[in-house]
């Protein structure tokens, strides 16, 4: 007896899902980004408006003054979505993880100049705050945001400074002990040199407009922060006075912020380009949180490295006006 085997294909009737298609139309496969992001934002059947907020929707585009036709248009370039956010960030712990086990196992940790392990703990420590505000602002903006495209991608933007500050935390531990962590949480409390930023970072938690909390986040303070500490302080400065092993163990911090540029950076492109009104809005808000970030920064730049902080902090605003001016923000 012989048996004859043969293949066929057999056609999907269709190739995504209805509420796909509206977005990237009949008969197109979507990518798997796509799929998990476009059309899932809720936008009927609330059945009644929130106690808490009688003057919108529960999900209400109205909550901002940035107007969008689409909000869908607010694509993330890195494509992320759960699966894929997930993946690359656990990449990223394997090799952090790597880092810790290097300086564990060679001890570098105890070769740094006593001074340098100190002021990296008095710099860092109370940036663990910072971080946690971050957590709080993105979480805000995905409660109050809309359009899956921007919301999604700020709820990871939230875990992603929590991560931060757990990495923080976790440096705090190996250099100094549990007491670090207390010392640095005075000093962002009561030090002089910490309250401007503590200000910027508490006045940020009652702004309502999502996107305009979105700019001075994400863009305005992280957008200063990110290269002043982890380039100009921790690469710049402290690795090279010995202290290789922060550097390393804080490697996730600056490759996180150049990726997570190219996304903040294609939300507000998007947005401004969508109108006058928008670009006029936006950049009225990046324009006046971006000073008073640059003020909040001024007294820590100074106590990170003394006379060259000036120059550190206007070289991250340099970055920081370029950045600007791509996204047709000048």
């Amino acid at each position: 007896m012989s048996i004859d085997l043969k293949t066929r294909t057999i056609e999907p009737l269709r190739s995504t899902y209805a509420h796909v298609a509206q977005y990237i139309g009949e008969g197109k496969t979507p990518s798997r980004y796509e799929e998990a992001t476009l059309g899932a934002q809720p936008m009927v059947n609330f059945h009644y408006r929130p106690t808490w907020d009688p003057d919108h929707e529960l999900f209400d585009a109205a909550r901002t003054r940035v107007v969008m036709s689409d909000w869908y248009k607010l694509r993330d370039p890195r494509q992320f979505y759960y699966a894929s956010w997930t993946m690359t960030r656990a990449r990223q712990q394997d090799a952090m993880e790597a880092n810790y086990q290097f300086v564990e196992q060679r001890g570098l940790i105890d070769k740094m100049p006593a001074q340098i392990r100190e002021l990296a703990c008095r710099i860092l420590m109370p940036l663990r705050h910072a971080a946690w505000g971050g957590n709080m602002n993105n979480a805000s903006v995905c409660a109050y945001g809309y359009g899956t495209a921007f919301t999604a991608p700020a709820m990871m933007h939230a875990l992603d400074h929590l991560g931060a500050a757990q990495y923080l935390t976790r440096l705090g531990l190996a250099l100094e002990g549990p007491e670090a962590l207390e010392t640095g949480r005075q000093a962002w409390l009561h030090d002089p040199a910490w309250q401007p930023l503590r200000r910027y970072v508490e006045d940020t938690f009652v702004v309502h407009d999502p996107f305009e909390l979105f700019v001075a986040q994400n863009l305005a303070l992280d957008g200063l922060l990110y290269p002043l500490i982890y380039g100009a302080f921790v690469d710049d400065h402290v690795a090279t006075q010995g202290g290789t092993a922060v550097a390393m163990l804080t490697a996730f911090m600056p490759e996180w912020f150049e990726e997570s540029a190219r996304w903040i950076d294609a939300v507000v492109k998007t947005a401004a380009a969508e109108s006058d009104a928008n670009r006029t809005l936006i950049a009225g808000w990046v324009r006046d949180w971006s000073a008073r970030a640059e003020a909040a920064l001024q007294p820590v730049a100074a106590l990170a490295l003394g006379a060259a902080g000036s120059n550190a902090l206007g070289d991250a605003r340099t970055e920081l006006d370029a950045r600007l001016r791509q996204a047709g923000l000048a």
